[in-house]
């Protein structure tokens, strides 16, 4: 009997064991999966804050930027080709950034010590113009890609940093209106960056929508009809057209 009931000590202990270990195992397996699934955050959603090193200090994201429309443009490693280009031409716009209001902060999955040298190797440079490029903002240390994690842009797949080529645009009340995705081999669109932010900011100066390759100063789209009476038709006619019912655009008319 004592034999017995030895036994069943034992059998029952050593179930128990197995039984914590794997529910360990279990509780381990889904936190690793949690841990691998990284949301991108979508228009209309807050942009999720980070604070770290950076060529300019520490940066405290987005609200070192006060009401500025910010651009966050991503990187998945230094000193590459089609990064560095990118980086130079955003540079090379720099005025035409600030005079939007538009503060440009780049994040790459790379070490601070490094993106000195990144940085450092690109001044060196000069462009087409023969003139070399000084960049003032910051470049982000990411090395632990936890940016790039709060963005949704590692792999959950395989955590490769393939996918930190991302670009964020957002407003002055820290939401996200606008955001990119590109390959490795393609380089973005600075052209098409400086367009979508003056449309954004016309859109909602105006209240207006902006048709299919609206640059400034062309025609913008209403949101619904003028009202039309007989005392403002000839104003109607002066300042807005529609060739459709449903399609009512406001004439460009410069201050």
């Amino acid at each position: 009997m004592k034999k017995v009931l030895f036994l069943t000590v034992v059998v029952f202990v050593a179930l128990t064991q197995i039984w914590s270990q794997s529910a360990n195992v279990s509780s381990k397996n889904t936190e690793n999966n949690q841990n691998r699934f990284f949301r991108i955050p979508l228009i209309g959603e807050k942009a999720p804050t980070f604070t770290a090193e950076s060529t300019n200090g520490i940066i405290t994201f987005p609200s070192d930027y006060g009401k500025k429309w910010k651009l966050l443009f991503s990187h998945p490693q230094d000193f590459t080709a089609v990064c560095s280009t990118e980086i130079m031409e955003l540079a090379n716009l720099q005025d035409d950034f600030d005079k939007l209001g538009v503060k440009v902060v780049v994040v790459s999955a790379d070490p601070l010590d490094v993106h000195k040298q990144w940085k450092k190797a690109m001044e060196n440079l000069t462009l087409d113009n023969n003139k070399k490029i000084k960049i003032n903002f910051p470049i982000v240390d990411d090395e632990n890609i936890s940016i790039s994690k709060e963005y949704g842009m590692i792999n959950a797949k395989n955590n490769s940093t393939k996918s930190v080529r991302g670009v964020f645009i957002i407003d002055p009340d820290n939401i996200i209106q606008a955001l990119y995705f590109y390959p490795m081999n393609v380089g973005r669109s600075t052209d098409e960056l400086l367009r979508v932010v003056s449309a954004l900011q016309t859109t909602s100066r105006e209240q207006v929508m902006t048709p299919v390759n609206w640059k400034v100063g062309n025609d913008v789209l209403l949101l619904s009809p003028p009202k039309i009476d007989e005392e403002n038709s000839s104003d109607i006619a002066d300042n807005y057209s529609n060739p459709a019912w449903f399609l009512w655009y406001k004439k460009y008319n410069p201050k």
